[in-house]
């Protein structure tokens, strides 16, 4: 997907792809899509050059990159559609941990 991509995140923006929710529960139901939870996990696709510091003279380098896998808020960024795949755009603030491998 990151080949196809076109777009260029701007500061301390991101884009990342959900990760899919499981499809059963811990029991083996089968979850329909109405009732699957919003994905808070997902991988970044894109990221910015970062935000400028407070006097507008240096850029401070953001602590997620490209490729990293990442909790975020349950409602955070602007759903944004490239290709078939769904993916989020949103700021940095909205990433609440990188999920180390």
């Amino acid at each position: 997907m990151a080949d196809k991509l076109k777009l260029r995140p701007l500061g301390d923006r991101l884009i990342v792809e959900p990760l899919d929710q499981e499809e059963k529960t811990a029991g083996g139901i089968l979850l329909p899509e109405t009732a699957k939870e919003k994905p808070q996990e997902g991988k970044v696709i894109a990221a910015g050059p970062g935000r400028w510091d407070e006097e507008g003279k240096k850029r401070v380098e953001m602590d997620v990159k490209t490729g990293d896998v990442v909790i975020f808020a349950k409602y955070s960024g602007s759903e944004i559609k490239i290709g078939d795949k769904k993916c989020l755009i949103m700021s940095e603030k909205d990433i609440l941990a990188i999920v180390e491998k």
